[in-house]
């Protein structure tokens, strides 16, 4: 099987970049259609405008949810525009229809996410839902967003628990990445692990070690720092190349399984892979000091380490087995383990975990 690894043409962060997008993709074109959540339209209208003040700009509002319906609407906009290039502008599912519509409409796409909650803004992949919210399929894109823009301003002025969450998010990436790789696992690139994407995925794992507790005061305080900067860099870019190259296993599987609790509907994506991740390395039978380590960590970031942190106050060990059954799904990534994983062993790892 081949190596692949798949990643942003260009990736550019920083301090006050909104104010200074043009600069970054103006070789794709002059003509653009924004996609924007409405929110980030209101908040943010003075940078987004000198961002690109050389520019011929249609924006558009984003609806609320990356449907077809959605899609299908802005796609049809931005054709009767005659735009060159889509922009998006916003959260997950803002960024997502930006990604469709470019997919659709053969225009290349510039990603600016307001939030570092998820590392999906560098992916070549969308969530695409019904127009009442209930997920139907992944997109899979062609290739990868040609810029990703960060402004470290504009995510250190988001609530602290996107920061954190997204913390949660990057923390599985290595382990996942490291359990592919012993069996070379077909990734979502297509391929086996470069050593590169599990190189990129270990450094985003020891950057949340060393920079993560500080990033969160900085957040906290609306601040932009070194710390922070770094860790906006590992949520998006380096855990975004380390998932979508290195692979998934265990944790996202187990993630995927907690949906079917309603006690933690509540809790963001990143805030239950966090847990999730804790119980793969009780799975993977790591050593005591590590799986310490990362409790640690989790418990210093306010992030989920047993399942009365993700809302679930009476343990019923019928439903844990539910979340387990769940988790070890045949087409769900629990099988890139590299060893066999019954939905027994789940339950007994996420009991262990919570007791832990």
């Amino acid at each position: 099987m081949a190596r692949v690894l798949k990643s942003p043409a260009k990736y550019v962060q920083g301090k006050d970049i909104l104010a200074q997008m043009e600069e970054h993709f103006k070789e794709l074109g002059e003509n653009v259609f924004v996609i924007v959540d409405p929110v980030v339209a209101d908040l943010f209208a003075e940078q987004i405008k000198a961002g690109l003040a050389n520019m011929q700009v249609k924006q558009e509002h984003f609806q609320g949810e990356c449907s077809k319906a959605e899609i299908n609407r802005l796609q049809q906009l931005a054709e009767e525009n005659g735009s060159e290039i889509i922009i998006g502008i916003g959260g997950g599912k803002t960024l997502d229809t930006a990604k469709a519509v470019s997919y659709y409409s053969k225009l290349p796409v510039v990603i600016v996410p307001t939030i570092a909650a998820t590392d999906a803004p560098c992916s070549a992949l969308a969530v695409i839902y019904s127009e009442t919210g209930v997920f139907e399929k992944y997109l899979f894109l062609d290739q990868n967003p040609d810029v990703v823009l960060v402004d470290t301003k504009v995510v250190a002025q988001a609530p602290e628990r996107f920061l954190i969450s997204g913390m949660g998010d990057a923390l599985a990436t290595y382990f996942e990445a490291a359990a592919c790789a012993q069996t070379r696992t077909a990734s979502i690139a297509g391929g086996s692990q470069t050593l590169t994407a599990v190189k990129l995925a270990e450094l985003c794992y020891n950057t949340l070690l060393e920079y993560g507790r500080d990033a969160r005061k900085a957040a906290a305080a609306g601040a932009v720092t070194e710390a922070l900067e770094k860790i906006v860099e590992a949520n998006t870019l380096l855990s975004g190349i380390g998932f979508e190259s290195g692979g998934l296993a265990a944790a996202h599987a187990i993630h995927n399984g907690l949906t079917v609790l309603e006690a933690t509907h509540a809790m963001t994506h990143g805030e239950k892979v966090a847990f999730s991740t804790l119980v793969q390395l009780v799975l993977e039978d790591r050593s005591p000091a590590e799986i310490k380590q990362v409790t640690e960590f989790c418990r210093d970031l306010g992030l989920p380490t047993n399942l009365a942190d993700l809302g679930v106050k009476e343990i019923d060990e019928a439903e844990i087995m539910q979340v387990a059954e769940a988790s070890c799904a045949e087409d769900d990534t629990m099988h890139n383990m590299p060893f066999p994983v019954t939905a027994e062993m789940v339950k007994d790892a996420i009991l262990a975990v919570d007791n832990y």
